[in-house]
């Protein structure tokens, strides 16, 4: 499952961008400044992140400069109403992948974005496995004991959560924020219902356990 952050403070235009890059296969989280984005941006791992360079708390370049040099990856691409070549230099001097100058086209921004993701992918393991269990990422197959399986968007990116921490308690809580997007209602049952249709889908022995009042773990069967 791809997964966006986006940053800008016009609600409009965040709505609007949310909702042109999001998909089944993606998840979009958005925020209106810096200090909102900041806690999700250190505990997520996002394949791109678009931020407007001028923030009610800030100039983004500024805090992408900072977070580069301590070890932060993920894509960025700015977008700026300044278009002077000093401006889209210093954005990729302070750790921008891509500058977009507004006014633009969506249909360019979603390229674009797509492009960067693209290329966050090509550091990511393609195939994770657990006993006979092998899922192959850029395929988007996963198969037990040689048989492929056919699961929906939302069990293959829990499955593929699950097994990149395999042996360790993951939350519910925890689950929907990696799984899902800040429109999910986390009072809801949307994590259980979806590990019982993957847990019959994974067939004995049952690989998905559940720990009480806590939330599941891929263990052995």
């Amino acid at each position: 499952m791809t997964r966006i952050m986006v940053v800008e403070d016009d609600e409009n235009l965040r709505i609007a961008l949310a909702a042109k890059l999001r998909t089944p296969d993606v998840e979009v989280d958005a925020c209106g400044d810096i200090k909102t984005a900041d806690p999700a941006l250190r505990e997520n791992n996002y394949d791109c992140v678009v931020f407007d360079r001028m923030l009610p708390d800030g100039d983004a370049i500024d805090y992408v400069h900072a977070r580069r040099r301590e070890g932060w990856h993920a894509p960025v691409l700015f977008l700026t109403a300044r278009d002077a070549l000093a401006d889209r230099v210093a954005g990729f001097e302070h750790g921008g992948d891509d500058y977009l100058v507004k006014p633009f086209a969506m249909a360019e921004l979603a390229e674009r974005v797509a492009n960067l993701c693209r290329r966050a992918g090509i550091f990511r393991p393609t195939v994770l496995s657990h006993t006979d269990l092998v899922m192959d990422c850029a395929r988007r197959e996963v198969r037990r004991a040689g048989a492929l399986l056919t699961l929906t968007n939302k069990e293959f990116a829990v499955l593929e959560y699950l097994l990149t921490r395999a042996g360790r308690t993951v939350g519910r809580a925890d689950l929907i924020e990696h799984c899902w997007d800040e429109q999910t209602d986390p009072m809801s049952n949307v994590v259980d219902a979806t590990v019982r249709r993957l847990r019959r889908k994974l067939r004995e022995p049952e690989l998905i356990h559940a720990v009480r009042g806590v939330g599941y773990r891929l263990g052995t069967p």
